[in-house]
């Protein structure tokens, strides 16, 4: 018996035990094999436990459970009261997390004459925060490693734009990624993208992401998902001691690695 000779149903149930990318090549094999990964049963098991990470109510409406799952990709769905988003990744099904600027620990970020709390119109969240004049930059954050997708290697991104800023171009920005109680990635950076220091233009300095925004890998670390960790992420430049401006911070995102 040849492939496309199973059953609709058969090869449905094959290809949910594959991936959202293998999915869709296999669906070009034949007519059946389009068929069944068209299948809401096929798709369906690529969103299972998907209330346990965004309510019933979050949850956008569509026609089929392939468009729920690319609506998930494609657009991030805002959760824990505005502070947090998530959405999936598309090759794999694996979640990815933004943490909002709102729920990061930013030293001085509640008083205005430092930080300004705005809202942009290419934000994902209600507000961003806009840095005005600090010597002590200092921000970090955490999450529980509960809601990530276990067995999963995960890249962290920090999420911002730099207009008219100043003071970064002196000395690099400290960076670090770890999990409590075990070991913690930590490199020095350059932020500012149109620095003119030859020493900083060495660093690792930040991406133009598709969404206008500019994102820097911050480290990586390994999700096993046998038991809850808290992972910890800092951003500082403490030591120079000079005001710096036009930083504005969108959050820090956590997704697979490929």
């Amino acid at each position: 018996m040849e492939f496309e000779d199973l059953a609709e149903g058969c090869i449905a149930e094959i290809l949910s035990h594959t991936s959202p990318m293998d999915a869709c090549k296999l669906s070009l094999v034949s007519r059946a094999f389009c068929s069944a990964a068209e299948s809401d049963f096929v798709w369906s098991a690529f969103l299972l436990n998907l209330t346990s990470i965004i309510p019933p109510s979050s949850i956008p409406s569509s026609s089929s459970k392939k468009g729920l799952y690319f609506n998930l990709c494609n657009h991030p769905t805002i959760i824990d009261q505005g502070k947090k988003s998530v959405q999936l990744d598309k090759r794999t099904g694996k979640k990815c997390y933004m943490l909002s600027a709102r729920n990061l620990d930013i030293i001085w970020g509640d008083a205005a004459q430092h930080w300004e709390w705005t809202s942009l119109p290419d934000s994902r969240f209600e507000a961003v925060a806009v840095l005005r004049a600090v010597c002590w930059f200092d921000i970090s954050g955490k999450i529980s490693t509960v809601g990530l997708s276990s067995d999963t290697d995960y890249a962290v991104f920090l999420v911002f734009k730099m207009i008219n800023a100043s003071g970064f171009h002196y000395h690099p920005t400290v960076i670090s990624v770890g999990v409590s109680g075990g070991s913690t990635n930590t490199k020095y950076v350059c932020l500012d993208l149109n620095v003119k220091d030859n020493c900083l233009r060495e660093l690792q300095c930040p991406k133009v992401r598709s969404d206008g925004w500019l994102e820097i890998e911050m480290g990586e670390f390994f999700n096993s998902g046998l038991k809850e960790e808290q992972l910890q992420i800092k951003v500082m430049e403490t030591t120079s001691h000079i005001q710096k401006c036009g930083f504005i911070l969108e959050g820090i995102e956590l997704r697979p690695k490929h």
